[in-house]
């Protein structure tokens, strides 16, 4: 029950700005936060999260408005090359941003059952250091 957004333009800095305001909140409490937030980012993360919605009930048959917004990725896109021109022919480089946005929806039960999980294998993964001292010094 995800959406995505390609190449959007809007620098990655500026998204995650709002993807941090949205993470998290139930799909009602975001759509109003998003309609309340005079952002351009706003209008594009309000577009993909409906996206994500219609896709929640049409292809697998949820009630979306008892959901939440369970992850927001925004990832850097490519970036227009531009530049301003400058005395004696030279020119001054400029970069315009675009950015990648992926939306997930999920049920409010199944976040937390994840972190636990993911807390879980965090602990597993560290490395255990061994105390046994080596003999080849006494030799």
């Amino acid at each position: 029950m995800h959406s995505h957004l390609s190449s959007a333009r809007l620098a990655p800095k500026k998204a995650n700005l709002m993807a941090k305001m949205v993470r998290g909140l139930s799909v009602p409490d975001a759509i109003e936060l998003l309609r309340s937030t005079s952002k351009k980012s706003a209008r594009l993360f309000e577009g993909v999260l409906r996206s994500a919605i219609a896709n929640a009930e049409h292809n697998f048959k949820q009630n979306a408005q008892s959901m939440i917004v369970k992850t927001v990725v925004v990832n850097q896109g490519t970036s227009y090359r531009r530049g301003i021109p400058m005395a004696r022919g030279r020119v001054r480089p400029i970069r315009k941003f675009m950015c990648h946005v992926s939306i997930t929806l999920g049920f409010p039960g199944t976040l937390k059952a994840e972190k636990k999980e993911q807390a879980k294998k965090e602990v597993k993964k560290v490395p255990k250091i061994s105390t046994k001292k080596t003999s080849a010094s006494s030799k």
